[in-house]
């Protein structure tokens, strides 16, 4: 995929693909309808924070392969984005960090029941994901396994337990034995890397994806537990889409070879069509 440009958070303003904060969905509306008169076809994608920079440039892939078509993408924590689906918010695919939380959909708004029928109507695997312990460059903290994260004067970030994250770092403490109240709770897993990186917590849990994106402003610390709390990444075609075939196209390109090699290349295992493996999808 060539190298591009640094995209802009905007709600607004020109350029082809819009990332939508999580609380904007009152002019998200607004902007679908004034972006469908004369300009081609609008897919608005709800994701998972952890896909942000994966969507973000598969997006580009997807507008250049469907001239006159505008990706807007909103990225949050998976149970905020699932609310707001539920909620109404006019969503054409969803892609959720854990299998539960698409299933609050699949029971709220449901997922396109053509889309269902060949592809399963809890939607389809396509990534995996595991946690690692970030910490600032250098590690000053010292921290090298998970019960580091309990010692005295070690200051930690973890997700909020009712994201995605946050399960999965309840799952890998629960598997170490271990019970770790953190200095703080983040809303999503960029929170907390975020944290990390402007050296305000000596250590957050976070993906092996968010290391990865975040280069040399952090270290990864890899631990045994996090094999206990492995993150399935699922995807489908909401019930509420304005149009289910671009949607499907959407869908397919992710889980395609181009969308295997992103995923792949930011840390993700991929799993499905293009992907290593199709054992993980939901039938």
């Amino acid at each position: 995929m060539p190298d591009r440009a640094p995209r802009r958070l905007a709600l607004g303003g020109p350029g082809p693909v819009r990332a939508l904060a999580a609380g904007a969905l009152a002019l998200t509306a607004l902007t679908a309808c004034s972006a469908g008169e004369g300009t081609g076809r609008q897919l608005n994608v709800f994701a998972a924070a952890s896909l942000t920079d994966v969507f973000t440039d598969l997006a580009e892939e997807f507008e250049d392969r469907h001239p006159r078509t505008e990706v807007v993408l909103n990225f949050a924590g998976s149970s905020d984005l699932a609310v707001q689906i539920n909620s109404g918010a006019p969503a054409d695919v969803f892609a959720a960090a854990d299998t539960a939380t698409m299933d609050r959909v699949v029971e709220g708004e449901g997922l396109d029941a053509d889309w269902s029928a060949e592809h399963g109507e809890r939607g389809v695997v396509f990534a995996t994901n595991t946690l690692r312990i970030a910490v600032p460059p250098g590690n000053p903290a010292g921290i090298g396994e998970l019960a580091d994260l309990a010692g005295e004067g070690a200051t930690v970030a973890f997700c909020a337990e009712e994201v995605p994250c946050g399960a999965a770092t309840a799952e890998a403490l629960g598997e170490a034995g271990l019970e770790i109240t953190p200095d703080t709770y983040e809303e999503n897993v960029r929170a907390v890397l975020t944290k990390v990186e402007l050296g305000e917590v000596d250590a957050g849990l976070v993906y092996a994806t968010d290391v990865v994106s975040a280069g040399e402003r952090v270290e990864g610390v890899e631990f045994a537990e996090a094999g206990a709390a492995v993150n399935e990444y699922p995807v489908g075609v909401v019930s509420t889409t304005s149009d289910a075939g671009l949607a499907a196209d959407w869908v397919e390109l992710v889980r395609s070879g181009t969308g295997a090699k992103a995923l792949d290349e930011a840390g993700f295992s991929a799993v499905g069509v293009g992907g290593h493996s199709s054992a993980h999808e939901q039938t």
